[in-house]
């Protein structure tokens, strides 16, 4: 797998510590070319966010979060039945407990990936949290899209190329979860089994209520 390996860009220092050099290792074992420049390009957007906005988080986590934030994607981290976010933040923390942390950050980490796709919530946790759904965001949906300089993105994307991004990360997304769909159910994932799927069907809340095995 041929990929830049780079200590700055855009303003932003690349974490390489012991921990996050491991973490980008195990990245490049499990995941792809196409993963690993999301994943970058994530971390870079979500600094530079937290940059602009005057943002007091860990870099180090933020970089190790991105990291793993799609490896539950993969087929060595993915479970039979766990939403992805869930085995990316599983992953994360299990990867973490060799290392001398507080459980605090191990928490941290777990909820910065497994609420990296919740929206209405991510937005208001903490800094790393927030840092991660926005560079997530602004990479896949173009939100926040204005504020982010026509030289940051050029410098970003030119390290680390998005490769027919649109294209390409609704059926990646859809094979890291097609043989457990269910795990979509009240989350925006739903939609990638709608669109890959003809004539999906969809699990319903108010089916779910007045289905349920009350009487009344």
């Amino acid at each position: 797998m041929s990929v830049n390996r780079l200590k700055s860009l855009a303003g932003i220092s690349i974490p390489d510590s012991a921990i996050a050099i491991q973490a980008t290792e195990l990245l490049l074992e499990h995941g792809t070319e196409f993963i690993y420049n999301h994943s970058l390009r994530v971390f870079l957007f979500g600094s530079l966010n937290g940059q602009r906005n005057n943002k007091i988080y860990d870099p180090e986590l933020l970089y190790v979060s991105a990291m793993f934030h799609d490896l539950g994607l993969t087929p060595h981290y993915s479970s039979p039945d766990l939403r992805f976010e869930v085995d990316g933040a599983n992953a994360a923390r299990n990867f973490l407990q060799g290392y001398s942390l507080p459980k605090e950050s191990l928490q941290l980490v777990w909820d910065t990936i497994a609420l990296h796709t919740t929206i209405g919530i991510a937005e208001h946790k903490e800094p790393e949290v927030a840092l991660m759904y926005a560079g997530v965001g602004l990479d896949v949906i173009g939100e926040d899209y204005e504020n982010l300089s026509d030289a940051h993105r050029e410098e970003i994307i030119a390290a680390y190329p998005r490769n027919n991004f649109k294209n390409k990360i609704i059926p990646t997304f859809f094979s890291g979860f097609e043989h457990k769909t269910d795990t979509t159910f009240g989350n925006i994932k739903a939609d990638v089994c709608a669109f890959m799927i003809p004539n999906f069907h969809r699990k319903n809340f108010c089916d779910c209520i007045l289905h349920s095995p009350w009487s009344e």
